[in-house]
């Protein structure tokens, strides 16, 4: 529907998060810093009526949810789970450029994982999804998949996500100028300063 919002909310801070590590199916759990960070988003929807709120199934995702007063609306969307890194997961960019130099998650995929163009498959299976829906609603995931999630909202590849940098714990839009679908907000974290 050419008036409804959908809003992408990356989880809070964990360990690997904070140490720059490919955090995908490993179920990382939040740190008290994230934790914290997930309850200043619950700023961003009190006063809001939502059509659905759709959460990946890892714990960092679900416990971002809950601790933004929204886990009793909550479903779970496998499609959602962050990106399969594969034999790269855990791993920073750094370390396997040790061996595979100027390589990038965007462009490389991760042997054993998934390459963007899969993430992407998953991504459009959300939109149709949001799309149906009747009304504004929130999407709770992970730092790479809601970055493919933008990138295919505004029609572009999803290697395109490379071009979105996310931070933890922060909301961005996906919209629509007229009948345009766009990014109304990107990587916001206002919620997350002092006083906010």
């Amino acid at each position: 529907m050419p008036d409804t919002e959908i809003m992408l909310a990356r989880h809070g801070e964990t360990e690997w998060s904070r140490d720059l590590r490919h955090t995908g199916h490993t179920d990382i759990p939040l740190t008290d810093i994230g934790r914290e960070q997930a309850r200043a988003l619950a700023t961003r929807f009190s006063d809001l009526e939502l059509a659905f709120v759709l959460t990946s199934p890892l714990s960092r995702a679900t416990e971002s949810c809950r601790l933004a007063g929204l886990g009793d609306q909550a479903v779970e969307e496998p499609d959602l789970v962050e990106w399969d890194y594969g034999e790269y997961e855990g791993m920073t960019t750094e370390e396997i450029r040790q061996d595979v130099p100027g390589w990038t998650v965007w462009d490389g995929g991760a042997p054993g994982g998934e390459d963007a163009n899969q993430v992407g498959a998953r991504a459009d299976r959300v939109i149709a999804r949001v799309r149906e829906a009747d009304g504004p609603g929130v999407v709770f995931a992970h730092g790479h998949v809601l970055r493919v999630l933008g990138a295919r909202w505004i029609g572009l590849p999803a290697a395109s996500g490379a071009l979105l940098a996310l931070s933890t714990s922060t909301l961005s839009t996906l919209g629509y100028e007229r009948d345009r679908q766009v990014l109304t907000l990107w990587n916001d974290g206002g919620h997350l300063q002092p006083g906010a």
